[in-house]
């Protein structure tokens, strides 16, 4: 494994928060313009289209999602493989699922991690083995 130019948690986090508002903005307004409310219970869509956003973007998009192409960030694999549909759920879902069955300790011990550990990965970038990096694509990606 073979780690370039990791990102550090207040870019993943600016990541997050960017990409958070994003996806409640747009699903906001599909939601005014078909109930004429801001938001009308849709707290499920934006759950779903936040984790189909979160998986399929970055996998055609060279590990970008909109949030970490503004912070500068993309998550790749440590053995520099193209980021599937697989190792995307592995990231997102499974990680989820382990953040939740710890109650959230799991993801404050990631938080720690990414904060002080050289690599800056998190549990769920072991699980998928992943990182996310500065580094932009390599020309032949």
């Amino acid at each position: 494994m073979d780690v370039h130019n990791p990102a550090g948690f207040w870019n993943r986090f600016g990541a997050r928060l960017i990409d958070g508002i994003l996806i409640s903005l747009v699903i906001g307004g599909i939601s005014t313009i078909i109930f004429g409310e801001f938001v009308d219970e849709t707290y499920n869509s934006v759950d779903l289209i936040g984790l189909v956003y979160g998986i399929v973007l970055p996998v055609v998009w060279y590990g970008y999602t909109i949030g970490r192409k503004i912070t500068g960030n993309r998550i790749v694999r440590t053995d520099g493989g193209k980021l599937g549909i697989g190792t995307m759920l592995l990231r997102d879902v499974v990680g989820a699922i382990v953040y939740a069955v710890t109650l959230g300790i799991g993801l404050i011990v990631s938080a720690f991690m990414v904060s002080l550990r050289d690599d800056k990965r998190a549990i769920h970038d072991f699980i998928a083995g992943t990182y996310v990096t500065h580094d932009p694509p390599e020309k032949n990606n």
